[in-house]
């Protein structure tokens, strides 16, 4: 082979050590700790009996904890000074039933498997196990995470997309992380089980501007729907489901409401208001299926950020806290 080839090969092995892509694999705990998949799964059927809010809340728990420092279960750590990720302001509304859905499956994986499977990979699993378990699409999880050294309240400002944001800035977001526009409509699909606090859309129900205080892209029957779950001032704790048709399972009802002008936040909505965006949606939105196999590879793609493997991390005893 060509001396520019071995360089190019060798630089294109040392980017994939370096991102940790080329450790993971789906049969990582093989011989280690096989049966990992099917104790995580009965955890996470466990707690799912025990409240549907884990559903929402173990998906949304993956995506904030790869979004900022890599897929690391940095977000479950608990700091006695409250500066760790999960206290910072983007992370105060993180449901506790995916903290809890993680902590349980790993006190059971313990009990079979001591000291060999990491909070990253249990979180992995069981993102994917709450999408089945809601009827959503199933795929080969990744393995090999090891548990992250650091998580600071500080990294987390700016790491994570708003509910205003637009398709640009969410976009640009996404390809920071090596995830394209495609795969940002697809995991904005996850909203199909979604819920969130009237205060992080009431600006599109009571002051969106000067010339209109709702949001003109809102369907008028559904911000009527909206108002009446959260009046003015209403409790802080009250929360309303992003999808109203079928709050409890994982389709795509998500897209087919855009396209009827039900997008809870102005970033779901903008992903049909915009030109660039809309055939995805559209697509989405006519294929369930198109959908499903759209969200699997991007849910395999957003597991791989930033992941530390080999001596990298370490195997956390306790998810929230370091060994």
């Amino acid at each position: 082979m060509e001396l520019w080839k071995l360089l190019f090969a060798w630089m294109g092995l040392a980017l994939m050590l370096r991102t940790g892509e080329a450790q993971l694999k789906q049969n990582f705990y093989q011989v280690t700790c096989p049966n990992v998949e099917s104790i995580v799964r009965q955890a996470v059927h466990k707690k799912l009996n025990q409240t549907i809010v884990t559903v929402p809340a173990t998906l949304r728990l993956f995506f904030h904890d790869c979004f900022v420092e890599g897929c690391d279960a940095s977000v479950i750590v608990a700091s006695p000074r409250s500066d760790a990720e999960k206290d910072a302001p983007d992370n105060l509304s993180l449901a506790g039933d995916g903290f809890d859905t993680v902590i349980k499956a790993k006190q059971a994986v313990e009990a079979q498997c001591p000291g060999v499977v990491s909070c990253a990979d249990i979180l992995a699993i069981a993102a994917r196990d709450v999408v089945v378990l809601s009827g959503g699409p199933t795929f080969a999880v990744e393995l090999g995470r090891r548990d992250g050294l650091t998580s600071r309240a500080d990294r987390v400002t700016g790491s994570l997309p708003g509910p205003e944001f637009s398709v640009d800035l969410l976009s640009s977001m996404f390809r920071k992380n090596n995830l394209t526009t495609r795969d940002m409509i697809a995991l904005s699909g996850a909203h199909t089980v979604g819920f969130s606090h009237c205060s992080r859309f009431a600006e599109r129900l009571y002051s969106f501007n000067s010339t209109s205080a709702v949001d003109p892209s809102l369907n008028p029957a559904y911000a009527n729907a909206l108002m009446r779950a959260c009046p003015r001032n209403v409790d802080p704790t009250i929360a309303v489901n992003m999808d109203l048709n079928t709050p409890v399972t994982f389709d795509n009802v998500y897209y087919k409401n855009l396209l009827n002008g039900e997008g809870l936040f102005t970033s779901d909505q903008v992903l049909f208001t915009d030109q660039r965006s809309r055939p995805v949606v559209n697509k989405f939105a006519a294929d369930q299926n198109s959908f499903f196999k759209a969200f699997a590879r991007s849910m395999i793609r957003l597991g791989r950020l930033g992941v530390k493997t080999g001596s990298q991390g370490e195997i956390r005893r306790d998810c929230t806290a370091f060994n």
